[in-house]
This record gives structure tokens, C-alpha cells and sequence, in this order.
């Protein structure tokens, strides 16, 4: 595939950042796909770096600092300060910040979208690769594919919608899920 043009590339992820990274937050839904985990579907609403993501199989909190994961079946509530390799495997949307610094970007046309391709100058990046469809007229992402370690994962993102979320949708709040043991890793 050959792509191009770094600048409108740069200029392409500028206005998606501005779209999922509005000040009152967002909300989508996604459906996660790798060799190694299988297919994981769910919601998330973000806000900054704050996100808040549910499948089936948990629900994490993240609230800039401090991350919950709630594992549904064992009852269990993980407490972590997640490292930034971390997050970014956690947060679908953690390309609105990455591109900015540590990336060659490239971008080509196809059919109504945008198709954005990141490559990591530094060996040691999480993410060493990623594309990003991004729609032309809305500018909003309806896939992202990435390379993390040797591992390819790919989201495709749904219903997104620009919506305000309340700062407490990404704390864990143990009252609504009383008899759960909470595990402090921090």
C-alpha cells in the first residue's frame, strides 16, 4: 500500500483529535479483534485521557491516574496505576495523543474515508504501527488497527457520539458493587 503526504496526514488526526477528544467527552461502541484474545464487544465513553470501557467480560474505570477493572466473573476489582503502554492498549482511542510526537505519518483516500498510517520512529514504542480510518466528512475513526509488540489488534468503532460525560462515569464507585473484593496492586 503506498500512502503519503505526512502534513495532511498530521492535519487528518488534528481534526479527529478534536472530534473524539472534545472537552465534555464522547461515547462509541466497539468490537475488539485479535489472534490472541478473540472478538471482545462493548461501549466506552471518554473524556481527556479518562475512559471508561464495559464488555461482558469487565468494566474499567480510568481516571487519568488510576485505573479499576472489574472482572464480572470472579467478582473481583483490580486497582493499578497503569503504565502508558498500558493505557494504550486499553483505550482505543489513545492515537488522538500519540500521533503528535515519535510517528512518521502517511495518509491515502479510500472511498469515503481517510486512511491514516503510523509508524513508530522508536523501536521500543508499544504501538510499533497503526492505521486509522477516519471517516472525510465527519472525521470520525471507524477502525483503528494496531501493532502492539507483535500482535496486531483491531477495533471497529460504532455509534460514536459526541456526548458530555460526568468525571464520575471513570472512578469506580464501590457501592454499586458492594460484595466485590477490591485487589490494591498500586
Amino acid at each position: 500500500m503506498a500512502l503519503n503526504n505526512a502534513s495532511l496526514a498530521r492535519t487528518i488526526l488534528d481534526k479527529t483529535a478534536k472530534v473524539v477528544g472534545r472537552s465534555g467527552g464522547a461515547s462509541a461502541s466497539f468490537t475488539m479483534s485479535s489472534a490472541s484474545t478473540g472478538t471482545i464487544s462493548g461501549t466506552i465513553a471518554v473524556k481527556g485521557r479518562k475512559f471508561n470501557a464495559r464488555t461482558q467480560q469487565a468494566i474499567v474505570w480510568f481516571d487519568g491516574k488510576t485505573q479499576w477493572t472489574y472482572m464480572r466473573k470472579n467478582n473481583e476489582v483490580n486497582v493499578s496505576t497503569p503504565t502508558i503502554a498500558q493505557q494504550q492498549t486499553m483505550n482505543p482511542y489513545t492515537f488522538i495523543n500519540i500521533y503528535k510526537s515519535g510517528y512518521k505519518l502517511a495518509t491515502q483516500t479510500s472511498g469515503a474515508n481517510h486512511l491514516v498510517h503510523l509508524v513508530a520512529q522508536n523501536r521500543k514504542q508499544s504501538i510499533q504501527e497503526m492505521y486509522i480510518t477516519i471517516n472525510k466528512n465527519t472525521y470520525i475513526p471507524s477502525v483503528v488497527k494496531m501493532k502492539h509488540g507483535n500482535k496486531w489488534y483491531t477495533i471497529a468503532i460504532s455509534k460514536f457520539a459526541a456526548k458530555n460525560q460526568p468525571n464520575s462515569v471513570f472512578v469506580f464507585n464501590s457501592k454499586d458493587y458492594p460484595s466485590a473484593e477490591v485487589i490494591d496492586l498500586r
